[in-house]
């Protein structure tokens, strides 16, 4: 018996010890910081025979358009394992390779990156904000070795580390199992604030979720906030029943806040990235919540509920997927509902999201056209994707965002109103089906759980008219239950059409691609025009447009004067009547609010934790 302990310590050890030698090992230093730079090194042991390639990515784990990472890479070397350069091919821009190596490479670069949001790198001497897949180069092939990375100078600059990689006892050294691991864990090198609490699952499993922000309030501000986002967390709970099983037993939110900033939020496996364009957080609590809810809600939908269609994730390329209406736009209907039931939001407020939230989608000329499918695979085109070109989004792209909220406000109330069932119940049977079970789904699995929860006829037709087709649910009639009233805001009101003005040579540019079917595209004006008069009235300032059609009704002809790239144009038009819609609680127009409907208000919009 000893003997075979002796046998299974030594290939235990043995194990350990190959392993190790397979590590991939990350160092980043931050020399230069003022000016927005780092070096970067990688050591690749035990090399397979044959050329290494390595490269940045062109995508990002919860960004679905591709991003050029490559352009901010430079001073690129590889050396072998004594030390020693040698031969390194840069094949494409953003794409290297060593031709010859004796098993051992050790790669090193030069990195710039001075932009603060959810997909970049931002770097200056106050911190460190890292998008892994911006910044560290990898080699193809090596997915399933595991990585350790350690960070350089953050004595220097009074920096700690917040991210959701593993450490490892050491406060400069983490660890991730593997690529797919390493590049969805973003990083906050700073001297931030730290907000914690702890949360016990119906199994007993304490788990602890942290706020850390780098911001330039005091710890008082960020303990305030910390109890809200902690409100926002147990309704999220709430509406699953549980927490997701997060690694390493935690969860944080790395939330930079700062006027220099870009607002963006990313969600991540045990994470999620939240920068915002404000000056501090004091102040300006209720506004950043708004992104805290959608981005948690993420660690269960997408993090773990995942679309086949983004399994595995490809970081070489833009990642297509159907489902994102699913993804992010049930998400967005969460992230708004849930601030309400957590008390939050006030009822007017949750009024003004479902009024903008319908708005978009009704009166848009792409969710007329096109499905929620069609626009989910657009994502790769519109999601942050940089181009200098113009496009007609205006008229062929309505957000998967708004779009699947809108569904999912859809099937919410119908769910409530037709089964005495909720959206609640439906997420949570998604849940057992392919979250926790972490199985990747496809729309068909997602119609399948709809039937086993009400039929198979209903879930037929919900997702052959509202989400593979182009019709939409009869959402006055279905607020209606809830007491809210859902009409025209002004019906009375003429109009061309939504129509952004701004000055420019001291007149008044068309902004945006007119929209299909107004009378200002039936009119021929169009982007980058200049609309000069209606009728005799000279247009000199934005809010001319809304006095002048003030003049008039739906139905009035009016002559156009405009210009286009220097001639002269004019067309007769008919105005239209506002297609704008409001929503608002029946008691504030003066309507009566039966019991049944506060009832339903009460069960759908109430707190859900028991």
């Amino acid at each position: 018996m000893k003997k075979k302990l002796l046998t299974i310590a030594f290939l235990f050890c043995t194990s350990v010890y190959a392993l190790a030698q397979n590590t991939l090992q990350y160092e980043i230093s931050f020399p230069n910081a003022v000016h927005h730079e780092a070096e970067v090194s990688l050591v690749i042991p035990n090399v397979p025979v044959g050329p290494l390639t390595l490269r940045m990515s062109r995508s990002s784990t919860g960004r679905y358009a591709t991003h050029e990472f490559g352009k901010n890479v430079y001073n690129v070397k590889a050396f072998d394992g004594q030390g020693k350069t040698i031969t390194l091919n840069q094949i494409q821009g953003d794409v290297y390779q060593v031709p010859q190596h004796s098993g051992k490479v050790k790669i090193t670069y030069t990195i710039f990156g001075n932009w603060v949001d959810g997909t970049y790198l931002a770097i200056d001497e106050t911190h460190a904000h890292m998008n892994i897949p911006a910044v560290f180069m990898w080699a193809k092939g090596l997915d399933k070795r595991d990585i350790q990375i350690k960070f350089n100078d953050l004595n220097k600059y009074g920096w700690k580390v917040a991210t959701q990689l593993k450490p490892t006892g050491n406060p400069a050294v983490y660890t991730a199992p593997d690529f797919q691991f390493f590049m969805d864990s973003p990083i906050e090198l700073s001297a931030y604030k730290l907000a914690s609490w702890d949360d016990v699952n119906p199994d007993k499993t304490r788990q602890t979720i942290h706020l850390s922000s780098h911001s330039n309030d005091a710890q008082p501000v960020i303990d305030n906030f910390g109890k809200m986002v902690q409100q926002m967390t147990a309704e999220s709970k709430a509406v699953f029943g549980e927490l997701p099983r997060f690694d390493y037993g935690n969860y944080t939110f790395l939330q930079d806040v700062n006027s220099e900033n870009g607002g963006d939020g990313m969600e991540h496996r045990n994470s999620t990235v939240i920068t915002s364009g404000r000056d501090q957080i004091a102040g300006n609590e209720k506004s950043l919540l708004g992104t805290f809810s959608h981005e948690f809600f993420h660690a269960w939908n997408v993090e773990r509920i995942r679309p086949k269609s983004l399994e595995p994730f490809d970081f070489g390329q833009a990642n297509m997927s159907s489902e994102l209406w699913f993804a992010e736009g049930f998400t967005q209907y969460y992230g708004d509902l849930i601030l309400k039931r957590a008390g939050l939001r006030d009822l007017n407020d949750y009024c003004n999201t479902l009024q903008g939230m319908t708005n978009y989608v009704l009166n848009s000329p792409a969710a007329a056209q096109y499905p929620a499918t069609q626009m989910s695979r657009y994502a790769v085109f519109s999601d942050a994707g940089v181009a200098v070109d113009q496009n007609n989004q205006a008229n062929i792209f309505n957000s998967y965002y708004y779009y699947g909220a809108t569904i999912a406000l859809g099937l919410d109330l119908r769910l409530r109103s037709e089964f005495n069932t909720t959206l609640d119940n439906y997420m949570q049977a998604v849940w057992k089906a392919h979250g926790k079970t972490e199985i990747p789904y496809t729309i068909p699995d997602l119609q399948n759980v709809l039937a086993k929860l009400t039929n198979s006829a209903f879930a037929n037709d919900f997702f052959k008219r509202y989400v593979y087709g182009t019709d939409k649910n009869d959402y006055q009639k279905l607020l209606a239950n809830a007491g809210l009233l859902m009409r025209k805001a002004a019906p009375e009101s003429a109009s061309l059409g939504t129509l952004r003005l701004m000055p420019a040579n001291g007149k008044l540019k068309v902004a945006m691609n007119t929209i299909k079917g107004t009378p200002a595209y039936l009119a021929g004006l169009d982007n980058g025009d200049y609309l000069l008069k209606i009728n005799e009235d000279e247009l000199k300032t934005p809010a001319d447009l809304n006095t002048i059609l003030g003049k008039y009704k739906p139905g009035d002809e009016v002559l156009l004067a405009y210009e286009h790239r220097g001639m002269a144009k004019s067309a007769k038009v008919k105005l239209q009547a506002s297609n704008a819609l409001e929503v608002i609680p029946m008691e504030k127009a003066g309507m009566e609010l039966s019991p049944e409907m506060q009832k339903f208000r009460e069960s759908w919009l109430s707190s859900q934790i028991k």
